[in-house]
Formats: C-alpha cells, sequence, structure tokens
C-alpha cells in the first residue's frame, strides 16, 4: 500500500472577509505544484461563508460538483431551474456537463461550513443535472454511509463518474476496514473531526490522507470522528 499524508496545517488558505477557505488542492490563488489533485480527485475545498455572503451566478462545464454540508443554512439556484435549501446533513451534486451557471448564498444566521468537491467527469458534454439527499447524523452512527456513487438510486446522489463518496460518524475505539477495486482507483480520506489512524497514521481533525495501489485498509478510531472518504479513479 502507498499513501501520502495531508496535514491541516499545510493547506492553502484564501479569506476574503465573507469566505474563508481551505485547499488541499492547488486552486484559486494557492498553487502547489505538488497539489494538483489526486486522482480524478481535482479540488477539495474545506468552506466556510459568513452570514449574508456567498457565491453570485458563476458558470460550470464538464465537471462532477458536490458539496456536502457542515453546518448552517444555504440556497442554491441555477439556470436549470432549481430554487433549492440545503442545510447541514445535505449532500447536493451538479453534472455541469454541457454548462450551466448557479448561485449559493448564506441565507441563515450562523456560518456555513461545507466541504466543496470536484471530480472529473467519465462523459464530456452530458445534459446538466441537479440533485440532493438528506442524510441525517442519527442514521449514520457508527455505520459509513454512501452518499454519493456513479449507480441510480433513491439512498444517495449519483454523478457522472466511476467514484464514490461515502461518510463515516464513529464512536472511539470502532474499526472499520474500507475495501475498494485497487484497479485504477485510488481512495482520500479527510478527517472532519475527531481523530483517526490509518496506515499507522495518526490524523488529527482536517488532515487527510490518500492512499492507493491496495485493495483495502483499515481505520481505528481513536476519538468520536466523522470523516468522509472518497474514491477515484486514478486516471482516465
Amino acid at each position: 500500500m502507498q499513501h501520502i499524508i495531508h496535514r491541516a496545517a499545510d493547506r492553502g488558505i484564501k479569506d476574503i472577509g465573507w469566505l474563508k477557505s481551505q485547499f488541499s488542492f492547488s486552486f484559486s490563488n494557492y498553487y502547489h505544484p505538488g497539489k494538483q489533485g489526486f486522482g480524478l480527485l481535482k479540488v477539495f475545498n474545506d468552506d466556510v461563508v459568513q452570514a449574508g455572503g456567498g457565491f453570485g451566478l458563476h458558470p460550470h462545464m464538464n465537471m462532477e460538483i458536490i458539496s456536502v454540508m457542515l453546518q448552517g443554512k444555504m440556497n442554491h439556484k441555477d439556470t436549470m431551474g432549481y430554487s433549492e435549501e440545503v442545510t447541514e446533513d445535505w449532500v447536493q451534486i451538479m453534472s455541469a456537463g454541457t454548462g450551466l451557471r448557479h448561485e449559493e448564498h448564506n441565507i441563515g444566521e450562523d456560518e456555513v461550513k461545507f466541504l466543496q468537491i470536484w471530480i472529473e467527469p467519465k462523459l464530456q458534454n452530458i445534459q446538466p443535472r441537479y440533485q440532493r439527499r438528506y442524510f441525517p447524523k442519527a442514521k449514520r452512527r457508527n455505520q459509513l454511509v454512501t452518499i454519493v456513487s456513479n449507480e441510480e438510486g433513491q439512498a444517495h446522489c449519483w454523478i457522472n463518474q466511476n467514484a464514490k463518496l461515502s461518510l463515516g460518524l464513529f464512536d472511539k475505539g470502532q474499526q472499520l476496514s474500507y475495501a475498494f477495486t485497487s484497479l485504477n482507483k485510488c481512495v482520500y480520506l479527510f478527517v472532519i473531526s475527531g481523530v483517526v489512524s490509518v496506515a499507522g497514521e495518526a490524523l488529527q481533525e482536517k488532515d487527510a490522507i490518500g492512499i492507493w495501489d491496495t485493495g483495502s485498509f483499515n481505520v481505528h478510531v481513536e476519538q468520536d470522528a466523522s470523516f468522509i472518504v472518497i474514491e477515484v479513479p486514478v486516471n482516465h
């Protein structure tokens, strides 16, 4: 098994008042020659939006864009006609395909905290689509729950790529084994809160580990922890 550690303190930072973002990979004003994504995972941003702040109408195309809401209340409006509200424990996806424009703002009184994840698509120029699903913590305790997949279904969102995203919410002392198709696949695990150990490495809050060249790995929960596991192809 091969792996790489990304420590929280080594992320890029952008702070423009209403928005504070921390970048795991090169994005916006942050550039690191050794952090150009991990497999087809190209963007992983840990975003905090202040009350009243937000992203104005802007375009995307040919990218799978996933938002995982950790706190607060945000709207979503797009040129496909969707006008939604997303709060804590909601996940939304946009398969941007041939192109769309959208906007999102903090419409609550508290900070919005969410993970912004971009994955390269399998097929280019598909019909754009939007989807959201709710994953309450009460139904995720001590299990790894699939939130995004390449397979259609009612239990999760689905995207245009052979990828899988899962959320874990585990008590201290729990252990789990994650198995994946090692052929042309890699996994990025990001600790949202708490402490876990993987491959003999202790991962604190907002640390991450990238794993490849294996078919499985174990996660040991050292403190009550929440984390996301992103499985993507290594390349096209």
